[in-house]
């Protein structure tokens, strides 16, 4: 299974995402689970800063597509093309991310692509969820997979 350690170096290595304090905290090899502090990415209505929300999201998207071609034991650089993003309501706690491939993703098919090609494309769906379990917010991402020289 691939590290969770090596992620969050990863992480905080960058010195935006360290500062929100967000840290990998579980992969289960569908989906992978962040964590960040409310008092680490609070806005002037203490709740949850819109900008947080959504770069947990997107970095929820880039750890699982991460740890994914590591699983497959290909080298690989992951960077976000695009993006959507709905905001549903405000969250007064802490940001509980995760990220899954979307329904419509064929990962064998990514890899495939990647492995010919040395890029491919990959589909993303992640959330964040209230402390209801309900979500707060959403985001579906397409993701740029490209081998490293």
């Amino acid at each position: 299974m691939p590290s969770l350690e090596l992620l969050n170096t990863h992480y905080q290595a960058m010195p935006p995402v360290a500062a929100m304090r967000i840290r990998a905290t579980r992969y289960d090899g569908d989906a992978v689970h962040l964590h960040a502090p409310l008092d680490a990415n609070v806005n002037d209505k203490d709740c949850a800063f819109g900008g947080s929300l959504a770069s947990v999201m997107t970095l929820a998207g880039w750890g699982l597509l991460t740890l994914k071609l590591e699983e497959a034991g290909l080298a690989g650089e992951v960077y976000v093309a695009d993006s959507q993003l709905r905001y549903l309501k405000p969250l007064y706690a802490d940001l509980q991310a995760e990220a899954r491939l979307d329904p419509g993703t064929d990962w064998d098919g990514v890899l495939r692509a990647f492995r010919e090609r040395g890029r491919a494309r990959a589909n993303i769906q992640a959330l964040v969820r209230g402390p209801d379990g309900d979500p707060v917010c959403d985001l579906g991402g397409r993701f740029a997979l490209l081998r490293t020289p």
